[in-house]
C-alpha cells in the first residue's frame, strides 16, 4: 500500500517548463538504460548503507530512503507505521505542512511516502541544479529526522484514514485481500493489512507514531538508493546532508518465522454484489530464495503473464468464467504469499473456483511445455530493458537490493538466470513449494441481495 506525503496541485511555471525540456531526454535514457547500471556502494558515517548509480543523461536525481518500518513492526498497533510515514510532511523542523508544500512546489521537486509489510521508503526527485537540490535536501533531511506529528494534522490525518477504511469495506478485492493474509499469516506480523483498522487507526496516540519514529527512523535501519546525475564525491555528500540528522540507532529485530500452512481452509465472505471475487494463497518465498527465478518463470507461465498465460486460458478463453485472472508470488523478508484470484458471477464461482485448483494442480505435476517456456523467457528477458529504462525504475531496483542484502550484481545476472530455467526445474520448484491441498480460500460475494456478514468453513 502507497500513501503519498506531496499531494499539492500546484505545478508553477518553472516545473512546467524543465518536465517539457526533459522529456525528450526520457527517450534516450531509455536507450541509455539497456546497458546494466552500475552499482555502487559505501556506509555514511552514521552506518546507512548507500547504493548509487550514475546517470548524467538527464539533469535529474531520485533518492529513495528505505527503513525496516513496515507494517510488521505495528505490534499489536494496526496501521502504525502506516499513519507515521503519513504524518512525515505534515510539519518537520520549522515548517509546516504548507510551508513543505511550497518549498517543494517552488524548486520543482516531489516528495512521497509508501509503506508495506517490511519496509517504509521515502523518495525524493529534485533537479540537480544547485539552488534546487539544496532546498529538496534540506526538505526531506527534516521530514526524515524532524517531523513535529502536529496534534491537529495527525486528527485531519486519522479521519482521511478512516473514510479510506470505509471505503475500502465496499471493495470486494480489498476485503478478499485482508481476509486471505489473515488466513495465510495468522499469528504472523504480516498477517494485518498495513493500513490498519478503524479500531487501531482511532486508538493511535501521537506519543505511539513519535516512539514509532524514534526507534526505527534510525540509521542503522536504512538504506539510501541514489540514482541520478552526480558523480561519487557529490553522491556521498548528498547522502551525508539526508541522513545526518538520523541517529545510529539499531537495526530491527529479525522478523519470525513464516509457518506453512498445516491444511487448506475456506472462508466465505456474504457481499451484496453480483460477482464474486476468488482468491487464494499460502506462503511462498522471500527474497533471495534459490527458488526464486525458477518460480518467478514458471508463474509467469500459469499466471503472471495476462492474457496468454494458462490461467487465463483456461478460465476466460477456454469457457468464459472470468474476464481476468492471475496468480504471482509476492517475495518478503520472510516467505510472502503466492496468490491467485478472479472474479466471475456469483452463479459461477463454484465452476471457476474448481477450473482454478484443477490447472494449478495439472501444472504442478506436468509442468510446462518447452515452447510456453521458451515464449515465457522470450517475454521477461526482451521487457527487461523497460524495467530499467529510467531513473526512477532502477532506484526501486536499488533499494530491494540494499534492503534484502542482495547481490551487487543482480540486475547484471537477472537476464541469465531466466535464460537457465528448465520445464524440470519448474515442476520441480513447483512440487516442492506450492501445495494446493493447504491453500487458503477466501470468497466475497454470492448474494446481492442480502447485507454484508461474514461466515468461516475449514
Amino acid at each position: 500500500m502507497r500513501f503519498d506525503l506531496h499531494g499539492s496541485p500546484r505545478l508553477d511555471a518553472f516545473r512546467r517548463f524543465a518536465l517539457c525540456c526533459l522529456a525528450p531526454l526520457l527517450f534516450l535514457a531509455a536507450d541509455a538504460a539497456t546497458a546494466t547500471p552500475q552499482i555502487q556502494t559505501w556506509e555514511t558515517t552514521n552506518g546507512a548503507r548507500v547504493l548509487f548509480v550514475a546517470a548524467p543523461e538527464i539533469p535529474m536525481v531520485d533518492v529513495r530512503v528505505v527503513f525496516a518500518a513496515g507494517s510488521a513492526r505495528d505490534g499489536d498497533r494496526a496501521g502504525l507505521a502506516s499513519m507515521t510515514a503519513s504524518m512525515l510532511d505534515e510539519g518537520a523542523g520549522d515548517w509546516d505542512a504548507n510551508a513543505l508544500a511550497d518549498r517543494l512546489d517552488f524548486v520543482g521537486a516531489s516528495l512521497s511516502a509508501g509503506v508495506d509489510r517490511d519496509m517504509t521508503s521515502v523518495s525524493l526527485r529534485s533537479l540537480t541544479r544547485a539552488d534546487a537540490l539544496d532546498v529538496a535536501v534540506e526538505t526531506m533531511a527534516a521530514v526524515l529526522a524532524k517531523p513535529t506529528f502536529d496534534a491537529d494534522a495527525l486528527e485531519r490525518v486519522r479521519q482521511n484514514r478512516l473514510v479510506a477504511l470505509r471505503q475500502q469495506e465496499e471493495s470486494p478485492q480489498q476485503i478478499g485481500r485482508k481476509a486471505l493474509f489473515h488466513a495465510v499469516y495468522q499469528g504472523h506480523p504480516y498477517a494485518s493489512d498495513p493500513a490498519g483498522t478503524a479500531e487501531s487507526i482511532s486508538a493511535l496516540s501521537r506519543a505511539e507514531l513519535q516512539a514509532f519514529h524514534e526507534r526505527y527512523y534510525v540509521a542503522a535501519n536504512a538504506v539510501v538508493a541514489i540514482v541520478g546525475d552526480l558523480d561519487r564525491a557529490a553522491a556521498e555528500a548528498l547522502a551525508e546532508r539526508i541522513i545526518s540528522g538520523l541517529p545510529k540507532g539499531e537495526a530491527a529485530a529479525t522478523l519470525p518465522q513464516v509457518s506453512d500452512l498445516a491444511s487448506g481452509t475456506l472462508k466465505t465472505i456474504t457481499f451484496p454484489s453480483s460477482q464474486t471475487t476468488v482468491m487464494a494463497g499460502q506462503p511462498g518465498t522471500k527474497r533471495g530464495d534459490p527458488d526464486y527465478f525458477t518460480l518467478y518463470v514458471g508463474n509467469h507461465i500459469l499466471g503472471g503473464s495476462g492474457l496468454v498465460s494458462i490461467l487465463m486460458d483456461e478460465i476466460r478463453e477456454k469457457r468464459g468464467l472470468s474476464y481476468s485472472t492471475y496468480s504471482y508470488f509476492m517475495p518478503l523478508a520472510e516467505p510472502g504469499p503466492f496468490i491467485m484470484g478472479l472474479q466471475t458471477r456469483n452463479d459461477q464461482a463454484e465452476q471457476a473456483r474448481q477450473v482454478m485448483l484443477n490447472t494449478l494442480e495439472r501444472f504442478i505435476a506436468e509442468g510446462p511445455t518447452e515452447a510456453e517456456l521458451t515464449a515465457a523467457k522470450k517475454n521477461i528477458t526482451g521487457g527487461f530493458p523497460l524495467k530499467i529504462a529510467s531513473n526512477g525504475d532502477i532506484v526501486q531496483y536499488l533499494a530491494v537490493i540494499g534492503f534484502y542484502g542482495l547481490p551487487l550484481d543482480y540486475l547484471d545476472r537477472f537476464p541469465g538466470r531466466i535464460e537457465s530455467v528448465t520445464v524440470e526445474q519448474i515442476r520441480d520448484a513447483f512440487a516442492r513449494r506450492v501445495h494446493p491441498n493447504r491453500l487458503a480460500i477466501v470468497t466475497v460475494g454470492g448474494d446481492a441481495k442480502k447485507v454484508s456478514q461474514v461466515s468461516g468453513a475449514d
